[in-house]
Order: C-alpha cells, then sequence, then structure tokens
C-alpha cells in the first residue's frame, strides 16, 4: 500500500511540475522574436473667448523582443499647436523626436505582465509668430514602470504611470542658459494607457 502512495504521489509531483514548467514556458505572452508596435495618436482643440489652442500629436513605436523577457526598440514623435488669440499673429510650435527604448519584463501569468522601460529621447523644438523664428533641441532620459494585459494572442491593453527622468533643453544656444529638469514621481494622475499589437 504505501509503494502504491508513494508511485501515486511521484505521478502527481511530476504532473504538476511538468504542468508549471509548461505554465511558466507560455507566461511571457511574449517571446523571442516576437515584434510589436504601439504608439500614441491626439488631437486638442481648445478655446477662451478670442483665444484659441489647436494641437495635434502622433507618436509611434515600434519593439523587437530579443529575448522572452527583453524588448529593444525606436520611437518618433511629432507634436503640432498653433495658438490664435485674434490679435497678434499665430503661433505655432512644432516638436519632432527620435528615441530608443529598452523593457524588461516580467510576467507572472500568460496574459498579464510588469515591465520596467528606460528610454532616451532627442527632441528638436521649432517656434514661429509672423516673421519671427527660434529653434531649440533638448535630450531626455527616463523609466518608468507599467503593466501589459493581452486581450488575445496579438493585442494588448498597456499602461504606465509615473516617472524618473532627466530633460534638459538648449534654448537655441548661441551662449543661452540651457533648461535642465529632473521629475521623480509615482501619481496615478499621470497614468497613461494604450493599445499594443505583437506579431
Amino acid at each position: 500500500m504505501k509503494k502504491l502512495l508513494l508511485s501515486a504521489l511521484a505521478v502527481c509531483a511530476f504532473t504538476f511540475s511538468n504542468a508549471q514548467e509548461t505554465e511558466t514556458t507560455e507566461s511571457n505572452g511574449v517571446a523571442k522574436g516576437d515584434m510589436m508596435i504601439s504608439g500614441a495618436f491626439g488631437f486638442d482643440s481648445e478655446s477662451t473667448g478670442d483665444l484659441k489652442e489647436n494641437s495635434f500629436t502622433i507618436a509611434p513605436r515600434f519593439a523587437y523582443f530579443v529575448s522572452d523577457n527583453i524588448s529593444v526598440g525606436a520611437k518618433i514623435g511629432y507634436t503640432s499647436t498653433k495658438k490664435d488669440d485674434g490679435v497678434a499673429d499665430d503661433i505655432k510650435t512644432n516638436a519632432l523626436s527620435l528615441g530608443a527604448f529598452a523593457r524588461y519584463y516580467c510576467s507572472p501569468t500568460t496574459k498579464f505582465s510588469l515591465f520596467a522601460e528606460l528610454g532616451a529621447d532627442f527632441t528638436s523644438y521649432k517656434w514661429e509668430q509672423g516673421s519671427a523664428d527660434a529653434d531649440s533641441s533638448g535630450f531626455g532620459l527616463g523609466v518608468a514602470p507599467g503593466v501589459s494585459y493581452f486581450l488575445s494572442d496579438a493585442f494588448a491593453i498597456e499602461a504606465s504611470w509615473g516617472l524618473l527622468g532627466y530633460n534638459t533643453n538648449d534654448n537655441g544656444g548661441n551662449g543661452a542658459d540651457s533648461t535642465d529638469k529632473f521629475e521623480l514621481g509615482l501619481d496615478t494622475r499621470d497614468l497613461t494607457i494604450g493599445f499594443a499589437y505583437k506579431f
């Protein structure tokens, strides 16, 4: 009887171990060689009396998984803002950014993952009002935590919040003092949510 009980326990233990190994293998939701696209798109329009402001943003991202838990990628962003007060010439501001990022994923289940992202960006700014214009450029470095939930094999909802970052802007150079900014915060009001497509 003891031998039968021990054999049953051994079979159960092996089955449980094998199931755990299979679950761990499939638990990432992503795997080495996968690719993912995501990004942001937005349009804002605001008016107060004669003051009007319109803003447009597009920021696609591409990531490649170099391992089951690590992805590296590139991002590009463009933002255009126009302000009109009904009196002076319109103020137009354009920003073009190029960046790279890396993410580390921790995936306790098949559909759910936690991640930490490290990113670096270079941004070029152009400001115009009538015949006057100015250019500047800046560099940013940041770390942010986030979560990812797969709705299907291909589509995921992603959310990130908080920031540990550093940004600098040369304010046009030519002897101008640069603006340096350090940020640290985990504010739920800074929560951003988006979709990602894996292929």
